[in-house]
């Protein structure tokens, strides 16, 4: 599963690396961040069609994690859906509709990950991971999102609409699986485009599913990680050793 992540990368390297031709202003407001945790407000990239030309262009957007289906009656069913397995998206219906029409990347310099303790061991503890690209590029975590409606707000209510999103996860990699067995579906630069682009339905986007991950490194840091109100560059310092995971 993915339940934390760092994103302190600045929007201007963002906008570079996943070539952004909008970015919308609370996108832009959103602060670094080396402990992102689920309804956390995250930065989305995605692609939409103008509402007045009709021109589909790039985008970077916010959205609170936790994804709300159009159809739900109460936001808070958000809370329990900041994951969605890669394996079901083509059957659940909370996920499928977003699957096939919204994608989204959500860019990430690294996740976050618990291994719990073996057995026999002194601690109970379960050790915090740093899961990062082996080189200085960010992660384009695979995502889903959704816009929600609030019927308790009046129609031309700005506020009426709520956009979330969820992360795709899927079977660790070998190298990874020792600390965890899910992670999350991470894509490389050559299949952003078909992964974003509206046009391509499931049943073409089921095949990013399977992409291979960037190369990784994981290194163990601080138990600080696990209180959500810790936030700093000293939560992704070594505690440990660093293993490579190609």
């Amino acid at each position: 599963m993915c339940g934390r992540y760092a994103s302190f990368r600045r929007v201007q390297a963002l906008e570079d690396a996943f070539r952004i031709a909008e970015v919308a202003q609370d996108a832009r407001l959103l602060p670094e961040s080396w402990n992102v945790a689920p309804t956390d407000p995250v930065r989305m990239v995605v692609e939409r069609a103008d509402r007045e030309t009709g021109e589909i262009t790039r985008q970077l957007q916010a959205a609170k994690w936790g994804l709300v289906p159009s159809w739900a009656k109460d936001p808070s069913v958000g809370n329990r859906m900041i994951n969605a397995r890669a394996e079901t998206l083509l059957d659940k219906g909370a996920y499928r509709k977003a699957f096939a029409q919204r994608r989204a990347l959500l860019p990430a310099d690294g996740y976050y990950e618990w291994q719990r303790p073996r057995p026999g061991a002194l601690t109970k503890a379960k050790q915090p991971f740093y899961i990062h690209p082996a080189v200085d590029e960010p992660l384009a975590l695979a995502g889903l999102y959704e816009f929600w409606r609030d019927p308790s707000k009046a129609a031309d209510d700005p506020a009426r609409w709520l956009v979330t999103t969820t992360v795709v996860t899927t079977d660790a990699s070998e190298p990874l699986a020792h600390i965890h067995d899910r992670q999350p579906l991470m894509l490389r630069p050559d299949a952003w485009d078909a992964w974003l682009d509206p046009a391509v339905g499931a049943e073409d986007a089921a095949d990013l599913l399977r992409a291979p991950a960037p190369e990784l490194v994981a290194t163990e840091v601080s138990t600080r990680v696990n209180k959500v109100g810790n936030n700093g560059p000293e939560l992704i310092e070594p505690q440990g050793p660093s293993t490579a995971a190609p």
